[in-house]
């Protein structure tokens, strides 16, 4: 009896996981019926948007309270409030870095292909480029300044993210100045983030709804003409892609962390898939934090490189704006030579940081720096219009993939990271617990024994008489 009970505990876990994994298989197959939809029936696939909108609102509403739990614990747990400084400039510098040499990679790539030799602009494309010029993009000063929230409530109620990371680091420097007294207040937090968590893998069920919608809306609207007469565009984008995220970012990571890239991109699957088939990286940020947890990087690591990672760290982003800057100035029959390439290239890099957290940044951002730095090729930016989503595609997944890497490298650089926990995780001997987000008994902020006061003589004088 006694050898018969150790050999059935290990059987829950197994049915969760059988369990999650039949919701992905859904998803898959609900990206396969979508694009069949989209291609048989376009305008009726148009009309299934808010399916996919309404499921990327829902994981949208978890983001503010996951990011405030995360770096709240994460910091309030931390003796030291110069180890969060530490994170925090060592993740910017390598952010500003991979930014560059994004656009870099970008620049080579966009001399090379040419895409836009041979095309012809018409008037309605003219207009439909001007009507991509977003107002929401904001000047470096303005941007700053919009980091502050009207309230402490506004930045959960309004959802931005850079809003939400300024008042959890308040908070959680608060807490950490508190010592022992705020232990209370972070066991209630930490309460709070398992509730959160567990809401977000019951709106995870929704996933195949939203997968159907958004893929059928995007097929529906852009079209097999769109895809044939831009897909020079589209392949030299993915293929650029490809290669910065395995060769670049693996070669980053090898060197550093000595972990294989396709390794922890096949921890992350899922959320690869989500992604796909929501055409955001927004729907994988919750995820993304509880993974590089339960991977072995640190809390404060990770509350401070991810969301940051999303407005600061755009890989797939800069490549955009680079290719499809280029592709644009050929097919307008004035293409740019590298003296002018560059300055629009570094002005479009700063442009990119006022546009973070806008519905459509890249487009938006796109149409925005040109209108800025060079009016002229404003027009052009119709050509792109019907195959932005799916380009969008694949700049969400090289943004992904570059915020995952960038958080192992930083816990890496700063000694946060638990390095045998990563290689069994990666070797699937601690499978993720896709049910809670979080690992059950695990305590997301344990009170540091050092904050502790520590007993005084006539303590333990009462102490030894007792």
């Amino acid at each position: 009896m006694a050898a018969s009970t150790p050999d059935t505990a290990p059987a829950a876990p197994a049915a969760k996981r059988d369990r999650t994994h039949y919701l992905y298989i859904a998803v898959i197959v609900a990206v396969g019926l979508g694009i069949a939809v989209g291609l048989i029936w376009p305008d009726a696939a148009v009309q299934l948007k808010p399916l996919g909108t309404g499921f990327v609102n829902l994981i949208k509403m978890m983001i503010s309270p996951i990011i405030f739990c995360t770096i709240v614990l994460g910091i309030g747990s931390v003796r030291k409030a110069a180890k969060v400084g530490a994170v925090g400039g060592i993740a910017l510098g390598y952010f500003l870095v991979m930014s560059l040499v994004a656009l870099a990679i970008g620049l080579v790539v966009g001399n090379v292909l040419h895409p836009g030799d041979g095309l012809h602009l018409t008037a309605a494309l003219k207009q439909t480029g001007h009507a991509q010029v977003s107002s929401d993009a904001l000047p470096p000063v303005d941007f700053v300044l919009s980091i502050i929230p009207l309230s402490f409530v506004s930045a959960f109620t309004q959802g931005q993210v850079l809003q939400t990371l300024l008042v959890a680091l308040l908070a959680g420097f608060a807490l950490q100045g508190m010592g022992s007294a705020g232990q209370p207040v972070l066991r209630g937090i930490e309460h709070i983030q398992r509730l959160v968590f567990r809401i977000l893998s019951m709106v995870m069920w929704a996933a195949p709804v939203g997968a159907f919608g958004a893929i059928a809306a995007v097929v529906g609207s852009a079209g097999l003409d769109a895809l044939k007469s831009l897909a020079v565009l589209m392949l030299g984008f993915y293929v650029t892609c490809v290669l910065f995220v395995f060769v670049v970012l693996g070669a980053v990571l090898r060197v550093v962390t000595g972990l294989n890239i396709f390794s922890l991109l096949k921890y992350l699957g899922r959320e690869f898939l989500l992604i796909l088939s929501t055409s955001s990286s927004e729907s994988a940020l919750p995820r993304l934090i509880a993974k590089m947890e339960h991977l072995g990087v640190s809390k404060p690591v990770v509350g401070i490189t991810v969301p940051t990672g999303y407005s600061f760290n755009l890989d797939g982003t800069m490549i955009y704006m680079t290719m499809a800057s280029l592709y644009i100035a050929d097919a307008l029959g004035t293409p740019m030579s590298v003296g002018e390439q560059i300055p629009l290239l570094l002005f479009l890099l700063l442009a990119s940081k006022g546009a973070a957290g806008v519905s459509g940044a890249g487009l938006a951002t796109l149409a925005g720096g040109l209108q800025s730095h060079k009016p002229a090729l404003v027009d052009g930016v119709g050509l792109i219009v019907g195959i932005d989503r799916f380009m969008s595609e694949a700049r969400a997944l090289t943004n992904f993939a570059g915020n995952a890497v960038a958080t192992v490298l930083i816990g890496t650089w700063t000694k946060e990271i638990d390095r045998d926990r990563v290689h069994r995780v990666l070797a699937g001997e601690l499978p993720f617990d896709e049910t809670t987000l979080l690992d059950e008994g695990h305590a997301p902020a344990p009170a540091p024994a050092a904050e502790l006061p520590e007993p005084s003589e006539g303590d333990e004088k009462q102490l030894a008489k007792a």
